[in-house]
């Protein structure tokens, strides 16, 4: 009896024949691109604000648009995917995402601005969970292991390379364009992406009954809801000294997370299309990476937004020279998340908690170092060599495991779920221990920077020790 083929044949080493390297490099090229435009317009917020007279609200909704909007439809990007075959969705997101960032460069007002931000975060959103899902079908055996390997250093990396591409772009002032430039730059970068997708990426199969599941639309706006409740508040509440509206969408967002779970529950029972698949969550180990991978972004976004408070705040650093002072921690996280896997194989079950561990470690050294409100010296850079180290041990591993068991037919559905848990990981990071720092430091002065800095450091390495517990390989029986 023979099959159509829906999916791209497998050379021997366990990646399609249709140039498997350019592949990867077209899809994680986009994906550090989406990464890097969270974070690189924080450093052209000033610039922005004084050239747009711009309102602080309206400054805080041109940052955090591009993050809400594509935390919110991560998942419905996912199951778009699914319907109507990554490739298209990989490449429609990706023309949306480079036509908004030309948009965005070229704003004439500060609502105009907002509005595109929005649009942009939206592209990613449809873009970004192809891209696991095209590694996760076109990638099999260690071949695949590498691939998500190289997938979490540039989820890395694109953090620090984002406040460093910034503070060079804006401190340039190319052409007397200001700001501009950090929206303009995605534009080259994302045609060349856009031809090179177009001659590398398998086609998509045809549509068939297997994989024509239905929209779940009641499912989208239950889920989408939750997560707006719970990320605008946390985006915006700091700001605004904690409304009520704040605590009140804080509190509705786990009652409509419990409501979207009992609707799903309900509906796969009657053989419905949840909008994720009840197996996907049943995969061995899914749970428990999912609050490790969670953990490690909380922790890691959470260390970065508050040591780039104080070094530009309190220690009174360039955008420039603060981004660079990441680069030990981004270089190896990135050399850690690439060569794991070739050390011993007793040591991987033990992975992710000595990551958290040594996480822990660094920043209570880092905490320590900057305490007295100088610049840490020398030792500074291996402390955050170490902090790197431990957070690229504490997922990497984490997310590998957790898709290393899922079905093809069902990496849509894994991609959507771990690409929202990694954003809201590092939502809620930015906000607690933001909301933490910002609650101790008076708003100058060195040395009361570096006291609010070690509470916050205090608070990560305790979040950090509730990971490693959390990542505790089971005993088999």
């Amino acid at each position: 009896m023979t099959s159509t083929t829906t999916r791209p044949a497998l050379s021997k080493d366990g990646a399609t024949d249709n140039r498997p390297g350019l592949l990867l490099g077209v899809v994680l090229a986009a994906q550090f691109m989406a990464l890097l435009d969270v974070f690189i317009v924080n450093v052209a917020a000033p610039t922005i604000r004084a050239e747009l007279s711009a309102s602080g609200g309206a400054l805080q909704l041109v940052i955090a648009g591009y993050t809400i909007s594509y935390a919110v439809l991560l998942i419905t990007g996912a199951r778009l995917g699914d319907l109507f075959g990554h490739r298209r969705a990989y490449l429609g997101g990706l023309a949306l995402f480079t036509a908004a960032s030309l948009a965005c460069g070229l704003a004439a007002g500060s609502g105009q601005l907002i509005a595109f931000r929005l649009v942009q975060g939206a592209g990613s959103a449809l873009m970004i969970p192809q891209v696991l899902s095209l590694i996760q079908r076109n990638f099999t055996g260690e071949r695949r292991v590498r691939a998500l390997s190289a997938y979490s250093a540039v989820l890395a990396t694109g953090a620090a390379a984002g406040q460093v591409a910034g503070g060079v772009l804006v401190s340039a002032d190319l052409f007397d364009t200001g700001w501009r430039p950090v929206f303009l730059v995605n534009v080259p970068i994302g045609i060349a992406l856009l031809v090179l997708g177009a001659r590398v990426l398998p086609r998509d199969p045809h549509t068939g009954p297997t994989r024509a599941r239905a929209l779940d639309l009641p499912g989208l706006l239950l889920l989408g809801a939750a997560v707006s409740l719970l990320t605008v508040p946390l985006v915006l509440g700091q700001e605004q000294d904690w409304p009520l509206w704040s605590w009140l969408s804080l509190g509705a967002s786990p009652v409509l997370a419990f409501v979207f779970g009992v609707y799903e529950s309900r509906l796969a029972r009657r053989g419905g299309a949840p909008l994720i698949a009840p197996r996907v969550l049943r995969v061995p180990g899914m749970g428990r990476a999912v609050l490790s991978i969670a953990v490690a972004m909380g922790v890691n976004a959470g260390f970065l937004f508050t040591l780039t408070l104080h070094l530009q705040g309190g220690l009174g650093h360039s955008a420039l020279r603060a981004g660079l002072t990441f680069g030990p921690a981004a270089l190896v996280f990135g050399a850690v998340g690439l060569t794991w896997r070739r050390w011993p194989a007793r040591l991987h079950r033990g992975l992710v908690p000595a990551g958290f561990l040594l996480a822990a470690a660094a920043v209570l050294a880092l905490g320590a170092l900057l305490g007295d409100g100088g610049t840490g010296g020398w030792a500074l850079y291996p402390a955050l060599g170490a902090f790197g180290a431990g957070i690229s041990l504490a997922f990497s591993p984490a997310l590998t495991g957790a898709l290393a068991t899922v079905r093809p037919e069902d990496a849509a559905d894994a991609s959507g779920l771990l690409a929202t848990v990694t954003q809201l990981g590092q939502i809620v990071g930015v906000a607690a221990f933001g909301t933490l720092f910002l609650g101790r430091y008076a708003g100058s002065g060195a040395q009361n920077s570096a006291d609010a800095l070690w509470a916050t450091a205090l608070a990560l390495a305790a979040a950090s020790v509730v990971g490693a517990a959390a990542g505790l390989p089971r005993r088999s029986r």
